[in-house]
């Protein structure tokens, strides 16, 4: 286990667990299923196939049905339980290190939000779900996450569930935000899938910056990055690929292989340098 407790600063995280809000999206129907399709692909970097389309559009219909009315959070996520803090605790981590960063280039590093859900929830891209997975939206610079997705990342793609692992993925969606502070998502090269896939090696590669500065701090080990390491292999496209769809496409790639995002990560925590992400 991590050493969290010996991270002294706590990032913007707002949890919805459990609180109703399915009205938010009344009436959407078709034109939200085409901004889930249109717009995650753009924004968060996610393919989203009509399947999940449908999923998420189910997920929503289910939510108003039963949440409507709840305008209050269930006893069992108010105050800052241990997930809560937890995620603060890796949120602030990045905050702090991506602050001195920006810093030692004179520039000015604006923290991102987070936001906890659980099923499915309103974001400025549209609509965030548990479907979709963690993700991060440019329009509102949140990262949004279900942490019921690890079980899924454990027993569909056979990757890590640990702290170490959960905090890559929090760290990656971090990637995004810096990135987007940097103009990464507004240059012409990024809307092409070899783009695409460059964006996320670096969200990677940018985490793997994140987990030297917490190891030469003592927060965790290399032992422990193994399991980061494990959850970037997991989301790798060909083992996503090979374990939903029997094969794998190279031409369908939106986040890289396996190997990809390893390499990627191992980049940032070698070196602990972003300036070695920028051509992976």
């Amino acid at each position: 286990m991590a050493n969290w407790d010996n991270i002294g600063s706590e990032g913007n995280v707002e949890d919805r667990r459990g609180v109703g809000g399915g009205t938010m999206f009344a009436g959407a129907g078709g034109v939200l299923a085409i901004l889930l399709t249109l717009g995650l692909n753009y924004f968060a970097g996610i393919q989203v196939s009509p399947q999940t389309v449908e999923q998420i559009l189910s997920q929503v219909q289910s939510f108003q049905s039963t949440q409507a009315d709840q305008s209050s959070q269930p006893v069992e996520f108010q105050g800052d339980d241990s997930y809560e803090v937890f995620t603060k605790k890796v949120l602030g981590s990045s905050d702090a290190v991506w602050t001195q960063i920006f810093r030692d280039n004179d520039d000015t590093y604006s923290p991102p939000r987070l936001v906890l859900f659980r099923g499915v929830t309103q974001s400025a891209c549209g609509v965030a779900s548990s479907a979709v997975g963690p993700h991060y939206c440019p329009l509102d610079q949140t990262i949004y996450l279900d942490e019921t997705f690890f079980e899924e990342l454990k027993n569909r793609f056979g990757g890590s569930t640990s702290d170490v692992a959960q905090a890559y993925v929090i760290a990656h969606e971090v990637g995004h935000h810096v990135q987007n502070q940097q103009g990464s998502f507004d240059t012409a090269s990024a809307q092409t899938q070899e783009g695409a896939i460059a964006i996320e090696l670096q969200a990677d590669c940018y985490a793997g910056v994140w987990a030297f500065s917490q190891a030469k701090n003592s927060i965790f080990n290399d032992n422990e990055v193994k399991d980061a390491l494990s959850a970037a292999a997991a989301v790798g496209d060909d083992n996503i690929q090979e374990r939903t769809e029997g094969r794998v496409n190279p031409e369908n790639w939106t986040h890289g292989s396996s190997e990809q995002r390893v390499n990627a990560f191992t980049v940032g925590y070698k070196t602990g340098d972003p300036s070695k992400c920028i051509e992976l």
